[in-house]
């Protein structure tokens, strides 16, 4: 097994769950009020914008089984070595929607085992806020069915109930790698109140890391 990276002077925040749950939202509420508040931020999402990226994110239905794992875990290899570990180096906040919790659980709906697709991550920086949001399924459906599916995932029967149980297993299986999964209900609370409950994490874990250079 390889070796955890050497921890950063900044401050990675990971946003997962289901789609239509909210998490991009609430990752650009979470990053703006950070801006505002004097930090330094840097956010993102994965799969990244380049172009491996792009692939992995609109091939969804072309890619499937280990060529997608493999198409999303060399995109975030590739994207942290560019873009997150300089900027957590740099000092800043960095708040990335979607990160490996994602994998383990869409990965999971093409039969790919967790512990595959560990394997295919190893290396990948561990966050400092690892977030998974979550809540009924039933009301997560209607939110996903309203905005539309953005993959064959998320068009899928039944896909928000598969993902909620996902979620739940992947949480599980990263706290036996020694990840620390922080899991807030959606349901009923609004994005406000979501982004409020995550600058209270988030300013807890920055009281004594260095500002952004």
């Amino acid at each position: 097994m390889i070796a955890e990276l050497q921890r950063k002077p900044g401050t990675l925040v990971t946003l997962d769950g289901p789609g239509g749950v909210g998490k991009t939202t609430v990752a650009a509420l979470v990053a703006a009020r950070l801006s505002d508040t004097g930090h330094c931020v840097h956010a993102t999402s994965q799969p990244s914008r380049s172009t491996l990226g792009e692939i992995a994110r609109h091939g969804t239905d072309t890619y499937q089984d280990m060529a997608l794992a493999c198409l999303c875990a060399a995109d975030r290899h590739h994207q942290l070595a560019t873009e997150i570990l300089p900027a957590l180096d740099a000092g800043a906040v960095v708040v990335c929607d979607r990160y490996l919790p994602s994998s383990l659980v869409l990965q999971g709906l093409d039969g790919i085992p967790s512990d595959t697709v560990w394997a295919l991550n190893q290396g990948a920086y561990r966050p400092d806020l690892a977030l998974v949001l979550t809540g009924d399924p039933v009301v997560i459906d209607q939110r996903l069915r309203a905005r539309g599916g953005h993959s064959r995932f998320e068009r899928a029967t039944d896909n928000s109930r598969l993902e909620t149980a996902g979620y739940q297993h992947a949480s599980r299986f990263l706290h036996a790698q020694g990840w620390d999964i922080t899991t807030l209900d959606c349901t009923a609370d609004t994005p406000d109140a979501l982004t409020a409950k995550i600058m209270d994490l988030v300013h807890h874990i920055r009281q004594e890391r260095p500002v952004c250079r």
